[in-house]
Order: structure tokens, then sequence, then C-alpha cells
């Protein structure tokens, strides 16, 4: 998949709302794999609504969003499938790991299926975020900064050609934010892929080919 579409994209919720000013709603938007982009917004201006519509969770909107040249609400539940495990990855808000679950095991089991990453390469990630005395701990137990660490390891266990990530660094401090950063990005150019970092505030810093206010 080369590129993302947004052709005058409008949830439903914001169908009444004649005066928005968007950069993104209702306009004509084309996200480019190997670039790098910034989506900010305040409350309530749709940001995981427009997540949700990348990853096929929701259709609840006006327009069309394509995969290159295919309608996504055409795609079988199958389908949909194939792109999650092997073209789309996505860092969730609330991050949804198993908090029954160890640290590790909420890793494990993503690339268990994808069977993508080294065991070696996961765990040194562990290190770099400072995380690897964390592997047994049920994340439960776990800080949500922590949670956001591991939850951004588990979202590099696939192959991709985007990763979006929905307010990755929220609860974390400048210098694991850079780590964190540095990962995903040094992955994503591995891969030649695009990513899309949403915000309400504090995002990631990085040299972004594009910012677009929700």
């Amino acid at each position: 998949m080369e590129n993302i579409y947004f052709q005058s994209v409008l949830p439903h919720v914001f169908a009444d709302n004649s005066d928005m000013e968007s950069e993104v709603w209702r306009q004509n938007l084309t996200f480019e794999k190997g670039r790098l982009y910034l989506v900010e917004a305040g409350s309530g201006k749709g940001k995981s609504t427009f997540c949700s519509y990348i990853v096929g969770y929701r259709h609840d909107y006006d327009g069309k969003v394509l995969f290159d040249d295919k309608d996504v609400t055409t795609f079988s539940i199958d389908g949909w499938t194939e792109l999650r495990q092997r073209h789309i990855s996505y860092l969730f808000q609330e991050l949804r790991l198993f908090p029954e679950l160890t640290a590790w095991e909420n890793v494990k089991i993503k690339n268990d299926l994808t069977a993508y990453q080294t065991e070696a390469q996961l765990k040194e990630w562990f290190s770099m975020l400072g995380i690897a005395d964390k592997l047994d701990s049920l994340v439960a137990h776990m800080s949500f900064g922590q949670q956001q660490r591991v939850a951004m390891i588990r979202a590099l266990a696939q192959p991709f050609d985007f990763i979006v990530v929905d307010e990755p660094i929220s609860h974390l401090d400048d210098a694991n934010a850079e780590v964190m950063a540095s990962i995903m990005m040094s992955e994503a150019k591995r891969q030649g892929a695009g990513v899309i970092v949403t915000s309400i505030g504090k995002h990631m810093n990085l040299d972004y080919d594009k910012i677009l206010k929700l």
C-alpha cells in the first residue's frame, strides 16, 4: 500500500457543523508511504475517530477513505485482518493491552502471529525504553507510561506500510519520549513506512513532513 486518501471525509457527528474549520475533515488529503505526519487536535475534534477510520473500526462518515484505489468500505473481515497484520499498525490511545498478561506476553502474542521480529530485537527495545526489568510484570501492575512503552513495542512487532500512533507519549517524560520516537522512526524507515502521529498537546519532537490541524 502506497497511499491513504481522505476524500471529503466528515464524521456523521459533525454533519451539522457547517462552520467547522479543519485541515482534515471535508478536505482531500493524501498520506504517502515513507512520509511523517502530525495531526493535532483539540479535545472532541475527532482525533481518535480519525484513527478509527484508517484502521477500519468505524465507518460512520460521509466521503471516502481509500487505500491506493480501493474504498475501505468494500473490504471483507478477512481483508481487514490481513491489512492489520501486514500493512497497518496502530497504537491505541487507550493501549488495549491485556492486563492479566505480562509485558512480555503482550508483545509475544502479537509477534507469534506475525513472526516478524526476533526475540532479541524485542528485548533490546525493552532495554532501550528502560523497562527490561518489567518483562515478567503483569501489565495491570505497571504505570500507564510503562504500558505506553510496551504498547509501542507491540505495535512494531509486525510489518507495516503505515503506522498510526494515537497520543503515544502522553504519560512519558521527555527522555523516554525521545527514545520511543527514535525507535519508532528507525523501524519505520527500515520498512519504508509512513507514520501518522496524533496529539492534543504534547507530541513527539520530530521533523514532520506535514502538520495538520484537525
